[in-house]
Protein backbone atom coordinates (compact mmCIF):
# COMPACT_ATOMS: atom_id res chain seq x y z
CA UNK A 1 0.00 0.00 0.00
CA UNK A 2 1.26 3.47 -0.93
CA UNK A 3 0.08 6.66 0.75
CA UNK A 4 0.00 10.29 -0.39
CA UNK A 5 -0.98 13.25 1.78
CA UNK A 6 -1.32 16.31 -0.44
CA UNK A 7 -1.52 19.58 1.50
CA UNK A 8 -2.52 22.68 -0.50
CA UNK A 9 -1.62 25.14 2.25
CA UNK A 10 -4.35 27.63 3.10
CA UNK A 11 -6.66 26.47 0.29
CA UNK A 12 -9.79 26.59 2.45
CA UNK A 13 -11.73 29.84 2.32
CA UNK A 14 -15.12 31.49 2.70
CA UNK A 15 -17.85 32.31 0.20
CA UNK A 16 -16.85 35.35 -1.87
CA UNK A 17 -19.47 37.62 -3.41
CA UNK A 18 -17.50 38.31 -6.61
CA UNK A 19 -17.37 34.52 -7.17
CA UNK A 20 -21.15 34.28 -7.01
CA UNK A 21 -21.04 33.49 -3.29
CA UNK A 22 -18.80 30.51 -3.91
CA UNK A 23 -15.36 29.70 -2.50
CA UNK A 24 -12.14 29.48 -4.55
CA UNK A 25 -12.27 25.66 -4.27
CA UNK A 26 -15.78 25.64 -5.72
CA UNK A 27 -14.85 27.66 -8.81
CA UNK A 28 -11.37 26.24 -9.46
CA UNK A 29 -11.10 23.68 -12.27
CA UNK A 30 -9.75 20.81 -10.19
CA UNK A 31 -11.15 17.87 -12.12
CA UNK A 32 -8.59 15.32 -10.92
CA UNK A 33 -9.23 16.06 -7.25
CA UNK A 34 -12.98 16.09 -7.71
CA UNK A 35 -12.93 12.75 -9.56
CA UNK A 36 -11.25 11.23 -6.50
CA UNK A 37 -13.80 12.92 -4.25
CA UNK A 38 -16.68 11.43 -6.23
CA UNK A 39 -15.35 7.91 -5.61
CA UNK A 40 -14.02 8.48 -2.12
CA UNK A 41 -14.85 10.15 1.18
CA UNK A 42 -15.34 13.86 1.75
CA UNK A 43 -15.78 15.67 5.02
CA UNK A 44 -14.41 18.33 7.33
CA UNK A 45 -11.64 18.30 9.91
CA UNK A 46 -10.59 20.68 12.67
CA UNK A 47 -6.80 20.92 12.38
CA UNK A 48 -6.32 23.69 14.97
CA UNK A 49 -7.15 22.77 18.59
CA UNK A 50 -8.98 25.36 20.71
CA UNK A 51 -6.59 27.76 22.39
CA UNK A 52 -3.80 27.35 19.82
CA UNK A 53 -3.06 30.01 17.22
CA UNK A 54 -4.02 28.93 13.67
CA UNK A 55 -0.49 28.61 12.32
CA UNK A 56 1.00 26.19 9.83
CA UNK A 57 3.16 24.74 12.59
CA UNK A 58 0.29 23.42 14.71
CA UNK A 59 -1.83 22.60 11.65
CA UNK A 60 0.78 20.48 9.89
CA UNK A 61 1.71 18.69 13.10
CA UNK A 62 -1.96 17.81 13.39
CA UNK A 63 -2.36 16.63 9.79
CA UNK A 64 0.80 14.53 10.12
CA UNK A 65 -0.68 12.72 13.11
CA UNK A 66 0.66 14.65 16.11
CA UNK A 67 -1.47 16.34 18.77
CA UNK A 68 -0.35 20.01 18.84
CA UNK A 69 -1.40 20.32 22.47
CA UNK A 70 1.29 17.75 23.26
CA UNK A 71 4.01 18.35 20.66
CA UNK A 72 3.81 22.01 19.68
CA UNK A 73 6.76 24.04 21.02
CA UNK A 74 6.71 26.92 18.53
CA UNK A 75 7.22 27.45 14.82
CA UNK A 76 10.80 28.61 14.55
CA UNK A 77 12.49 25.65 16.28
CA UNK A 78 10.95 23.31 13.71
CA UNK A 79 12.34 25.51 10.95
CA UNK A 80 15.72 25.61 12.69
CA UNK A 81 15.90 21.80 12.56
CA UNK A 82 15.38 21.90 8.80
CA UNK A 83 18.05 24.58 8.41
CA UNK A 84 20.58 22.35 10.17
CA UNK A 85 20.93 24.67 13.16
CA UNK A 86 22.16 22.92 16.27
CA UNK A 87 20.08 23.85 19.35
CA UNK A 88 20.60 23.03 23.00
CA UNK A 89 17.60 22.42 25.24
CA UNK A 90 17.89 25.96 26.62
CA UNK A 91 18.22 27.73 23.27
CA UNK A 92 15.21 29.59 21.90
CA UNK A 93 14.57 29.97 18.18
CA UNK A 94 12.65 32.91 16.70
CA UNK A 95 11.28 33.23 13.17
CA UNK A 96 12.79 36.30 11.56
CA UNK A 97 10.88 37.65 8.56
CA UNK A 98 12.28 40.18 6.14
CA UNK A 99 9.32 42.52 5.72
CA UNK A 100 8.43 45.69 3.85
CA UNK A 101 7.40 48.70 5.93
CA UNK A 102 6.00 51.78 4.21
CA UNK A 103 5.04 55.28 5.25
CA UNK A 104 6.64 58.25 6.95
CA UNK A 105 7.56 59.20 10.48
CA UNK A 106 8.86 56.98 13.27
CA UNK A 107 9.20 53.21 13.04
CA UNK A 108 6.00 52.88 15.07
CA UNK A 109 4.06 54.89 12.48
CA UNK A 110 5.13 52.78 9.50
CA UNK A 111 2.67 50.31 7.98
CA UNK A 112 3.36 46.58 7.56
CA UNK A 113 2.91 46.47 3.79
CA UNK A 114 4.33 43.05 2.85
CA UNK A 115 5.28 40.14 5.13
CA UNK A 116 7.43 38.57 2.37
CA UNK A 117 9.19 41.61 0.86
CA UNK A 118 7.79 40.82 -2.57
CA UNK A 119 8.87 37.16 -2.27
CA UNK A 120 12.48 38.24 -2.09
CA UNK A 121 14.96 35.72 -3.50
CA UNK A 122 16.95 33.56 -1.11
CA UNK A 123 20.18 34.93 -2.58
CA UNK A 124 19.25 38.55 -1.86
CA UNK A 125 17.88 37.65 1.56
CA UNK A 126 21.07 35.84 2.55
CA UNK A 127 23.09 39.02 1.99
CA UNK A 128 20.65 41.04 4.11
CA UNK A 129 20.54 38.53 6.97
CA UNK A 130 24.33 38.40 7.02
CA UNK A 131 24.29 42.19 7.39
CA UNK A 132 21.77 41.89 10.20
CA UNK A 133 23.91 39.30 11.97
CA UNK A 134 27.03 41.43 11.58
CA UNK A 135 25.21 44.32 13.23
CA UNK A 136 23.17 42.57 15.93
CA UNK A 137 24.82 39.19 16.41
CA UNK A 138 26.57 38.52 19.76
CA UNK A 139 27.89 35.58 21.73
CA UNK A 140 24.29 34.79 22.69
CA UNK A 141 22.33 35.95 19.60
CA UNK A 142 22.87 34.69 16.05
CA UNK A 143 20.86 35.07 12.85
CA UNK A 144 20.73 32.35 10.18
CA UNK A 145 19.56 32.70 6.55
CA UNK A 146 16.72 30.50 5.32
CA UNK A 147 14.49 30.50 2.23
CA UNK A 148 13.16 33.72 0.68
CA UNK A 149 11.84 35.94 3.50
CA UNK A 150 11.93 33.20 6.20
CA UNK A 151 14.94 33.20 8.54
CA UNK A 152 15.91 32.33 12.11
CA UNK A 153 17.35 33.96 15.21
CA UNK A 154 18.76 31.73 17.97
CA UNK A 155 19.12 33.07 21.52
CA UNK A 156 21.19 31.05 23.98
CA UNK A 157 19.45 30.47 27.32
CA UNK A 158 16.53 32.41 25.91
CA UNK A 159 13.03 33.18 27.09
CA UNK A 160 9.79 32.28 25.32
CA UNK A 161 7.45 34.40 27.45
CA UNK A 162 6.94 37.17 24.94
CA UNK A 163 3.87 38.23 23.01
CA UNK A 164 5.05 38.35 19.39
CA UNK A 165 2.78 38.89 16.40
CA UNK A 166 3.10 37.18 12.98
CA UNK A 167 3.41 39.95 10.37
CA UNK A 168 0.98 38.25 7.98
CA UNK A 169 -1.71 38.63 10.66
CA UNK A 170 -1.46 42.43 10.68
CA UNK A 171 -0.85 43.47 7.08
CA UNK A 172 -1.66 47.13 6.30
CA UNK A 173 -1.64 47.91 10.03
CA UNK A 174 0.59 50.25 12.02
CA UNK A 175 3.82 48.58 13.17
CA UNK A 176 3.73 50.33 16.54
CA UNK A 177 0.49 48.58 17.44
CA UNK A 178 2.09 45.14 17.16
CA UNK A 179 5.58 45.44 18.58
CA UNK A 180 6.86 42.81 21.05
CA UNK A 181 5.35 42.75 24.51
CA UNK A 182 6.37 41.06 27.73
CA UNK A 183 9.09 41.46 30.32
CA UNK A 184 12.52 41.50 28.71
CA UNK A 185 11.27 41.91 25.13
CA UNK A 186 12.81 45.36 24.65
CA UNK A 187 15.93 43.90 23.00
CA UNK A 188 13.77 42.41 20.25
CA UNK A 189 11.96 45.70 19.64
CA UNK A 190 15.28 47.56 19.49
CA UNK A 191 16.72 45.19 16.88
CA UNK A 192 13.58 45.46 14.75
CA UNK A 193 13.59 49.25 14.96
CA UNK A 194 17.34 49.58 14.31
CA UNK A 195 17.17 47.12 11.39
CA UNK A 196 15.01 49.58 9.47
CA UNK A 197 17.82 52.15 9.36
CA UNK A 198 20.33 49.46 8.44
CA UNK A 199 18.33 47.71 5.71
CA UNK A 200 16.68 50.75 4.13
CA UNK A 201 20.08 51.93 2.91
CA UNK A 202 21.44 48.52 1.94
CA UNK A 203 22.51 48.20 -1.73
CA UNK A 204 20.32 45.10 -2.18
CA UNK A 205 17.23 47.11 -1.29
CA UNK A 206 18.29 50.13 -3.31
CA UNK A 207 18.55 47.85 -6.33
CA UNK A 208 15.14 46.28 -5.60
CA UNK A 209 13.55 49.71 -5.42
CA UNK A 210 15.06 50.64 -8.79
CA UNK A 211 13.31 47.58 -10.23
CA UNK A 212 9.99 48.55 -8.64
CA UNK A 213 10.20 45.71 -6.09
CA UNK A 214 9.33 45.90 -2.42
CA UNK A 215 12.44 46.45 -0.28
CA UNK A 216 13.16 44.09 2.62
CA UNK A 217 13.69 47.05 4.92
CA UNK A 218 13.06 45.56 8.36
CA UNK A 219 13.31 42.33 10.29
CA UNK A 220 10.18 41.17 12.11
CA UNK A 221 10.68 38.64 14.91
CA UNK A 222 8.06 36.14 16.11
CA UNK A 223 7.25 32.39 16.41
CA UNK A 224 9.54 31.66 19.38
CA UNK A 225 10.05 28.17 20.82
CA UNK A 226 12.46 25.59 22.18
CA UNK A 227 13.83 22.43 20.59
CA UNK A 228 10.95 20.06 19.64
CA UNK A 229 10.74 16.36 20.49
CA UNK A 230 8.42 14.29 18.29
CA UNK A 231 7.79 10.58 18.57
CA UNK A 232 8.78 8.44 15.58
CA UNK A 233 6.36 8.46 12.64
CA UNK A 234 7.47 4.93 11.75
CA UNK A 235 6.79 3.68 15.27
CA UNK A 236 3.36 5.30 15.12
CA UNK A 237 2.20 4.00 11.74
CA UNK A 238 4.83 1.43 10.65
CA UNK A 239 5.28 3.37 7.42
CA UNK A 240 8.45 4.79 5.82
CA UNK A 241 7.95 8.23 4.38
CA UNK A 242 9.30 11.42 2.85
CA UNK A 243 8.19 15.04 3.05
CA UNK A 244 8.47 17.36 0.07
CA UNK A 245 8.11 21.10 0.66
CA UNK A 246 9.79 24.40 -0.07
CA UNK A 247 9.10 25.49 3.50
CA UNK A 248 11.62 24.85 6.29
CA UNK A 249 8.79 24.36 8.79
CA UNK A 250 7.50 21.24 7.02
CA UNK A 251 11.00 19.85 6.54
CA UNK A 252 11.67 20.39 10.24
CA UNK A 253 8.54 18.52 11.32
CA UNK A 254 9.48 15.66 9.00
CA UNK A 255 13.04 15.40 10.27
CA UNK A 256 11.92 15.54 13.91
CA UNK A 257 9.48 12.70 13.17
CA UNK A 258 12.16 10.55 11.56
CA UNK A 259 10.90 11.05 8.00
CA UNK A 260 13.10 11.84 5.02
CA UNK A 261 13.02 15.28 3.40
CA UNK A 262 13.99 16.07 -0.18
CA UNK A 263 14.57 19.44 -1.80
CA UNK A 264 13.23 20.25 -5.25
CA UNK A 265 15.13 22.65 -7.49
CA UNK A 266 12.99 25.69 -8.24
CA UNK A 267 10.61 25.10 -5.31
CA UNK A 268 9.87 28.58 -3.98
CA UNK A 269 6.79 28.37 -1.77
CA UNK A 270 4.91 30.68 -4.16
CA UNK A 271 2.70 30.24 -7.23
CA UNK A 272 5.92 30.38 -9.27
CA UNK A 273 7.18 27.15 -7.74
CA UNK A 274 8.30 24.06 -9.66
CA UNK A 275 5.02 22.11 -9.58
CA UNK A 276 6.22 19.48 -12.05
CA UNK A 277 9.42 18.98 -10.09
CA UNK A 278 7.51 18.30 -6.89
CA UNK A 279 5.38 15.67 -8.63
CA UNK A 280 8.44 13.98 -10.08
CA UNK A 281 10.19 14.04 -6.71
CA UNK A 282 7.21 12.25 -5.14
CA UNK A 283 7.25 9.60 -7.86
CA UNK A 284 10.99 9.07 -7.36
CA UNK A 285 10.47 8.54 -3.64
CA UNK A 286 7.91 5.80 -4.34
CA UNK A 287 10.33 4.20 -6.80
CA UNK A 288 13.00 4.18 -4.08
CA UNK A 289 10.70 2.15 -1.85
CA UNK A 290 9.07 4.76 0.32
CA UNK A 291 5.52 3.95 1.43
CA UNK A 292 4.39 7.50 2.07
CA UNK A 293 4.87 11.01 0.69
CA UNK A 294 3.76 14.16 2.50
CA UNK A 295 3.56 16.70 -0.29
CA UNK A 296 3.09 20.27 0.92
CA UNK A 297 2.49 23.16 -1.48
CA UNK A 298 2.52 26.68 -0.09
CA UNK A 299 1.18 28.58 -3.11
CA UNK A 300 -2.53 28.94 -2.14
CA UNK A 301 -1.53 30.30 1.27
CA UNK A 302 0.89 32.86 -0.13
CA UNK A 303 -1.69 34.04 -2.66
CA UNK A 304 -4.19 34.45 0.18
CA UNK A 305 -1.76 36.53 2.22
CA UNK A 306 -1.21 38.76 -0.80
CA UNK A 307 -4.97 39.11 -1.38
CA UNK A 308 -4.51 37.51 -4.81
CA UNK A 309 -7.83 35.76 -5.48
CA UNK A 310 -7.03 34.94 -9.10
CA UNK A 311 -3.69 33.49 -8.05
CA UNK A 312 -5.27 31.37 -5.32
CA UNK A 313 -7.68 29.80 -7.79
CA UNK A 314 -4.91 29.32 -10.37
CA UNK A 315 -2.62 27.70 -7.81
CA UNK A 316 -5.22 25.02 -7.05
CA UNK A 317 -5.63 24.34 -10.76
CA UNK A 318 -1.87 23.95 -11.15
CA UNK A 319 -1.73 21.59 -8.17
CA UNK A 320 -4.52 19.53 -9.72
CA UNK A 321 -3.00 19.28 -13.20
CA UNK A 322 0.75 19.46 -12.67
CA UNK A 323 1.11 17.71 -9.31
CA UNK A 324 -1.72 15.33 -8.51
CA UNK A 325 -2.48 14.04 -12.02
CA UNK A 326 1.04 12.75 -12.85
CA UNK A 327 1.37 11.16 -9.40
CA UNK A 328 -2.04 9.54 -9.78
CA UNK A 329 -1.14 8.22 -13.24
CA UNK A 330 2.04 6.72 -11.80
CA UNK A 331 0.28 5.08 -8.86
CA UNK A 332 -2.39 3.55 -11.09
CA UNK A 333 0.35 2.28 -13.37
CA UNK A 334 2.10 0.35 -10.59
CA UNK A 335 -0.92 -1.86 -9.99
CA UNK A 336 -0.38 -1.51 -6.25
CA UNK A 337 -3.17 -0.33 -3.95
CA UNK A 338 -2.87 3.25 -2.71
CA UNK A 339 -4.62 5.85 -0.60
CA UNK A 340 -4.64 9.60 -1.09
CA UNK A 341 -5.59 12.27 1.46
CA UNK A 342 -6.03 15.82 0.17
CA UNK A 343 -6.45 18.38 2.95
CA UNK A 344 -5.41 21.99 3.58
CA UNK A 345 -3.54 22.49 6.84
CA UNK A 346 -5.81 25.46 7.62
CA UNK A 347 -7.97 28.06 5.95
CA UNK A 348 -6.48 31.34 4.78
CA UNK A 349 -9.50 33.40 3.71
CA UNK A 350 -8.81 36.07 1.11
CA UNK A 351 -11.04 38.46 3.05
CA UNK A 352 -8.79 38.55 6.12
CA UNK A 353 -5.47 37.59 4.40
CA UNK A 354 -4.40 35.49 7.36
CA UNK A 355 -5.05 32.07 8.90
CA UNK A 356 -8.34 30.90 10.35
CA UNK A 357 -9.00 28.10 12.85
CA UNK A 358 -12.20 27.05 11.08
CA UNK A 359 -12.44 23.41 9.93
CA UNK A 360 -11.17 22.55 6.44
CA UNK A 361 -12.48 20.11 3.81
CA UNK A 362 -10.74 16.85 3.03
CA UNK A 363 -10.88 14.08 0.42
CA UNK A 364 -9.82 10.48 1.04
CA UNK A 365 -9.49 8.12 -1.90
CA UNK A 366 -8.68 4.42 -1.57
CA UNK A 367 -7.97 2.65 -4.87
CA UNK A 368 -9.07 -0.65 -3.34
CA UNK A 369 -12.32 0.70 -1.89
CA UNK A 370 -13.89 2.97 -4.48
CA UNK A 371 -17.43 4.04 -3.66
CA UNK A 372 -20.14 4.50 -6.33
CA UNK A 373 -19.46 7.77 -8.15
CA UNK A 374 -21.39 10.71 -6.71
CA UNK A 375 -21.12 14.06 -8.51
CA UNK A 376 -22.31 15.87 -5.38
CA UNK A 377 -19.06 14.99 -3.63
CA UNK A 378 -16.35 17.55 -4.39
CA UNK A 379 -13.30 19.00 -2.70
CA UNK A 380 -15.06 22.02 -1.24
CA UNK A 381 -16.26 23.45 2.03
CA UNK A 382 -19.96 22.98 1.22
CA UNK A 383 -19.60 19.33 0.19
CA UNK A 384 -17.32 18.62 3.14
CA UNK A 385 -19.92 19.88 5.58
CA UNK A 386 -22.21 17.04 4.48
CA UNK A 387 -19.58 14.36 5.15
CA UNK A 388 -17.81 12.91 8.16
CA UNK A 389 -16.38 15.37 10.66
CA UNK A 390 -13.09 14.78 12.50
CA UNK A 391 -12.48 16.87 15.59
CA UNK A 392 -8.70 16.83 15.10
CA UNK A 393 -6.20 16.39 12.30
CA UNK A 394 -4.38 13.62 14.12
CA UNK A 395 -7.61 11.62 14.38
CA UNK A 396 -8.03 12.02 10.61
CA UNK A 397 -4.44 10.82 10.13
CA UNK A 398 -5.07 7.78 12.34
CA UNK A 399 -8.15 6.96 10.28
CA UNK A 400 -6.30 7.46 6.98
CA UNK A 401 -3.34 5.26 7.88
CA UNK A 402 -5.37 2.58 9.71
Amino acid sequence: MKYLVLVPDGAGDEEIHMLGDKTPLQVAEIDTINQLAQKGLVGMVRTIPPGIAPGSDAANLSVMGYDPTVYHTGRSPLEAVSMGISMSDTDVAFRTNLVTLKGEGSYEDLVIADHSSGDITSEEAKVLIEAVNARFGTDTIQFYPGVSYRHAMIVKNGNTNYELTPPHDVLTQRAGDHLPKGEGSDFITKMMRDSYALLSEHPVNKEREKKGLNPANSIWIWGQGKKPKLSSFYDKYNIKGTAISAVDLIKGIALCAGLQSVDVEGATGTIHTNFEGKAQAAIEEYKKGQDFVYLHIEAPDECSHQGDLEGKIKSMELIDKKVLKPILDYLYGTGEAFRILIVPDHRTPIKIRTHSADPVPYVIYDSAKETPSDSNKTFSESAGEKGRFFNSGYELADFFFA
